[in-house]
């Protein structure tokens, strides 16, 4: 009988209350600014699916918080690993087919589909403000939405003149919900501060003046393939003991400030990737 109940228990689709209540204890910040990765399917079944999660995080931020997602559309670069992987196996013909079908950003209206539900869910709420960068935007919704999403550059993905750097000032706190260190953005600003980074070239479909036309331009070469060892090492250091952890859904939660997270990858990935001349 007891156990029978407890499947059943577990089995029960969580509530918009129930998630902001273990928000709220896990120490969302009421009327703080909140950076979210998320993986829905692990936060399990929801009544009212990415919506309630969405409504769950700004009830736990209170209506003067802030609620920030990325939203990255690397469907419209051929610099991308998704374009990569896209054309592999395909000729050159059939490469350029795909090249000429990519649409130009539009960031009232450009999907992000690789960056998960709840992240279109932000993108598309009511009052949502979006950065400009063609490959690398932030979607935001709340009071400070303007000031963490303005004058995001196009030749700057997530260094000092992107939202990531507005965030940090802020003081922001980071939720990896259902997800690893692997997804969390904000190791990257930490690329842009170690001494000489390695740069490259981006291009991406964008429109200017009416016009679809391809731009290139040239950054901070993105690495994302160490950042599950780097977040292992901040979780035990002492800048991670500030990480707290806990049940959300079904998922586990971990929650903690850009400062933190930024000061630490900084050191680690200097002593790690070595200075680039």
């Amino acid at each position: 009988m007891s156990t029978a109940h407890a499947t059943s228990t577990s089995a029960a689709p969580h509530s918009r209350a129930r998630l902001s209540g273990q928000l709220a204890a896990l120490g969302v910040e009421r009327g703080g600014v909140l950076m979210v990765h998320a993986s829905l399917s692990a936060v399990g079944a929801v009544d009212g699916g990415a919506d309630t999660v969405a409504a769950a995080l700004r009830e736990a931020l209170g209506p003067e918080g802030t609620l920030v997602v990325p939203s990255f559309t690397p469907e419209n670069s051929d610099t991308s690993p998704q374009y990569h992987a896209r054309v592999r196996g395909l000729d050159e013909r059939e490469r350029e087919a795909v090249r000429a079908a990519m649409p130009a950003f539009d960031p009232g209206t450009t999907a992000a589909p690789s960056m998960g539900r709840l992240s279109e869910t932000v993108r598309r709420s009511p009052g949502a403000a979006r950065s400009a960068h063609p490959q690398t935007s932030f979607a935001a919704v709340g009071p400070l939405a303007g000031h963490v999403v303005a004058d995001h550059h196009p030749d700057c993905h997530l260094g000092e003149d992107s939202p990531l750097a507005r965030l940090h000032g802020l003081r922001a706190q980071i939720l990896l919900l259902g997800t690893g260190f692997g997804r969390c953005t904000a190791f990257h600003l930490a690329e842009y501060r170690v001494p000489s980074p390695p740069r490259r070239t981006y291009r991406c479909v964008v429109r200017d003046g009416g016009r679809r036309q391809w731009w290139q331009y040239e950054d901070v070469a993105l690495d994302d393939s160490d950042f599950t060892e780097l977040g292992a090492d901040f979780e035990r250091s002492d800048h991670g003991a500030a990480v707290r952890a806990a049940p959300v859904g079904s998922a586990t939660g971990r929650l903690f400030r850009f400062p933190a997270a930024v000061s630490f990858a900084t050191g680690w990935l200097t002593a790690h990737r070595g200075a680039h001349s």
